[in-house]
């Protein structure tokens, strides 16, 4: 019987590069986002299973939780729906902003885990294990200027999988968090500064090989098929020039003479 992993937030960047590897791996998947037509290509691409569903949304999660036991339930959960809304002062910055954040970083997080711990519990009575995997940021354990209703949202999931970790204690599930540091997507910097093209390639200006979405994917994978036993509580994944959240080089990186 393939193993089969949900991953949300599947129509671009990090999950849909999840998507795609855990397929290459054999894997049945069910990709998981808002956008139809976006599902619909990476199922055509890939031929993952696809659920249209946003994860801020109680009806939503809970037509997820019972397609996903139709088709005979998940071993892996992949919380990746997330995102960054604009950059402004903790003062100036807009508290919608601020409240979308926490939706579908945090508030989404909990409801996709709640309503799939019990399909992830059954799969691991017969198979001996299961996995919530989720994406984070160090954005979450450093704060930076503009950045304070991000940093709060993050800090808020890792705060979120810690009590997880905790509460599943004696169950073979294994709570892991993957935490990348810069990483360059076709969408995540557009979206945090409203479509502004110029801000968001100023992100990645001069910065030497910043992560990619496969990147992060091969993380994810790795985690999940490491031994049972083995569990990756938190990993930090960063490109080399970026040796802190605050501490980025950009330009050639080249042994100092």
């Amino acid at each position: 019987m393939a193993r089969r992993v949900v991953v949300t937030g599947a129509s671009s960047g990090i999950g849909a590069a999840t998507v795609r590897l855990f397929r290459q791996r054999g894997w049945d998947v069910v990709a998981v986002a808002r956008r139809a037509d976006r599902l619909a290509a990476l199922a055509e691409e890939t031929g993952a299973d696809t659920v249209v569903a946003d994860v801020t949304s109680a009806e939503d999660v809970a037509a997820l939780a019972a397609r996903v036991e139709e088709l005979g339930g998940a071993d892996v959960l992949v919380n990746n729906a997330g995102g960054a809304f604009g950059s402004a002062t903790v003062e100036a910055s807009d508290v919608e902003d601020w409240r979308a954040m926490f939706e579908v970083n945090v508030i989404g997080t909990k409801r996709v885990t709640a309503a799939l711990l019990p399909s992830l519990r059954r799969r691991a009575a017969a198979t001996g294990g299961a996995d919530v995997v989720t994406v984070t940021s160090t954005a979450g354990f450093v704060s930076y200027e503009n950045g304070g209703g991000y940093n709060a949202a993050k800090a808020g999931q890792h705060a979120l999988l810690g009590a997880l970790r905790l509460e599943l204690n004696g169950e073979p599930i294994r709570v892991v968090e993957i935490a990348p540091g810069m990483v360059k997507t076709d969408e995540f910097a557009l979206v945090r500064f409203g479509g502004d093209t110029s801000k968001a390639a100023a992100v990645y200006d001069g910065v030497e090989d910043p992560l990619s979405a496969d990147d992060v994917a091969e993380a994810i994978v790795h985690a999940v098929e490491l031994p049972a036993h083995v569990n990756l509580d938190l990993v930090t994944i960063r490109p080399v020039a970026q040796s802190a959240q605050h501490k980025l080089a950009r330009g050639l990186l080249s042994p100092r003479a």
